[in-house]
């Protein structure tokens, strides 16, 4: 997941070994991508993935398509020149990154479009997204949960170790409105000491029909498959072929 605003920095370093502790399957979620993608677009070469984060689908997506990634936090893009080298990475805001070509495919997993607060923010990432499309391309977008699907008071804990840093990490989920917050309080120990620090997230809650309705107002024909990768659903929008 990825802020519009960087919010990544202290733990840009331990992102990928908590979510290899977690299990997430970042090659299936790929090859998902890639079969919505062929499916509507069989001649598909060039993928962008916005928030890209440290290149986790990218390592997996280039295996079938030239890829490209952009994201706004650059410790996440640091790490994703390290995973990926040789990939195209850009430093930039979902909302209004230009990167002046178009490919067949867009894609913007792993929940990263619900950090946009404001409907007028999803409005223009998702017209923003949509200018990087090809005639007839297909753009992927995994939502954050929806407003019926979060509940205050949600507590989580985690915890991963690998040779010589062990992390630990909780959570405590409130809410506003449709705006879902939680705060990661990490504790990180490697030989030389132990570093604790907190991570804020804020997240909009956005229905169903508000994300698909920012995608028609693209100009694009949009598809929902409520279980997509890992149970939080997947948009799929096709560009005009003109």
């Amino acid at each position: 997941m990825r802020h519009p605003d960087p919010v990544y920095e202290r733990s840009a370093d331990v992102y990928d070994l908590m979510h290899r502790a977690q299990g997430k399957d970042y090659a299936s979620e790929a090859a998902r991508v890639s079969q919505e993608v062929r499916a509507r677009k069989p001649d598909a070469s060039s993928l962008l993935d916005v928030a890209c984060g440290t290149g986790g689908h990218l390592v997996h997506l280039r295996n079938d398509f030239s890829v490209s990634g952009v994201d706004v936090d650059r410790s996440m893009l640091a790490a994703a020149r390290r995973r990926v080298p040789g990939v195209d990475l850009h430093a930039g805001d979902m909302r209004t990154f230009d990167l002046a070509r178009r490919f067949d495919a867009v894609t913007c997993l792993y929940s990263a479009i619900g950090y946009l607060l404001r409907r007028q923010d999803l409005n223009l990432t998702m017209a923003t997204m949509a200018r990087h499309l090809a005639p007839g391309g297909v753009l992927v977008v995994e939502p954050w949960f929806h407003p019926d699907q979060w509940f205050e008071g949600h507590v989580v804990a985690d915890a991963a170790k690998e040779d010589d840093i062990a992390v630990a990490r909780v959570s405590r989920s409130t809410r506003d409105g449709n705006i879902s917050r939680f705060e990661f309080h990490y504790a990180v120990a490697r030989p030389e000491g132990i570093v604790t620090f907190t991570e804020p997230h804020v997240m909009g809650l956005w229905t169903v029909e508000e994300y698909s309705s920012a995608m028609q107002s693209a100009g694009l024909a949009v598809e929902y498959d409520p279980v997509g990768l890992i149970g939080r659903g997947l948009f799929i929008a096709v560009a005009r072929a003109d």
